[in-house]
């Protein structure tokens, strides 16, 4: 989704992958470039309608190679704020939304409603460092004096983004290639009751380093009832070593707020 250069070290993987994931009885669809730029790029995205499986767009230009009414999914770099966009892309194939992390929960619970009247489902960002801007350019590339068609790579020395550090050195944003993404890991565990309330059907967990099979086995633990909210942000603390959490876009008055902060 954010760069296709990564492609080559995992392309050939991808047929065994969706074989595997799809006997275990899972849903699995295939995401499309968040900034489709290059001829080769849009080669790709066309390709993905050949694949046999549900694709995600996260931009619109994939929805030119997706047939009239073919079911998709709209993943978190559409901007998708108001009804009208939902009513549009639900008429288009729409089937799943999940909506962009920056949401509050007024707002995702307006969407939720008008998903439901339209036959599609809404997802929200669950966990993970939230993916806040693409850009044309590559910070890491840039970092190391390359130009971004020779960066060699340079992203993968940081396998959850560079921490990006205010003048007075706290943390303030995270570097991945050419992507922007919030310094603390946004984090439903507390919100879980409320969004289901507001007609959420499911959440989005973001991939990090560590045992991140244990972080979905914790959240389906929550969601069965079989864990709470404050023992699975526990369990992530002692997990992960100086994690910071937030729930901030959809309780707080600042993204970066976290609603644990304020319980004694």
């Amino acid at each position: 989704m954010v760069c296709s250069k990564r492609l080559p070290f995992f392309q050939d993987r991808i047929p065994d992958a969706i074989g595997v994931l799809q006997a275990a009885g899972k849903t699995v669809a295939l995401s499309s470039l968040a900034l489709v730029t290059l001829k080769r790029e849009r080669k790709m995205t066309a390709e993905l309608a050949e694949m046999g499986v549900e694709i995600e767009i996260n931009d619109l230009t994939a929805l030119a190679h997706l047939p009239p009414k073919a079911p998709f999914s709209v993943g978190p770099l559409v901007n998708v704020y108001n009804e009208s966009t939902l009513r549009w892309l639900g008429a288009r194939g729409a089937v799943r939304i999940c909506l962009p992390p920056e949401l509050p929960l007024d707002s995702i619970a307006t969407l939720a409603s008008a998903a439901r009247d339209n036959g599609v489902e809404v997802e929200v960002w669950g966990y993970g460092r939230v993916p806040l801007a693409i850009s044309g350019r590559c910070y890491h590339a840039r970092l190391h004096a390359r130009p971004k068609d020779n960066c060699q790579f340079a992203c993968e020395d940081d396998p959850d983004g560079l921490s990006v550090l205010t003048r007075e050195g706290q943390p303030f944003l995270a570097m991945n290639g050419v992507q922007t993404l919030s310094d603390s890991y946004a984090c439903m565990a507390l919100q879980v009751d409320a969004l289901a309330q507001a007609g959420v059907s499911s959440l989005r967990l973001s991939p990090q380093t560590g045992d991140f099979t244990k972080i979905c086995g914790s959240f389906r633990d929550l969601l069965d009832g079989r864990l709470s909210g404050p023992e699975l942000v526990n369990r992530l603390h002692a997990d992960t070593d100086g994690l910071r959490l937030s729930d901030g876009f959809v309780r707080g008055a600042r993204g970066a707020d976290w609603s644990a902060a304020a319980t004694p």
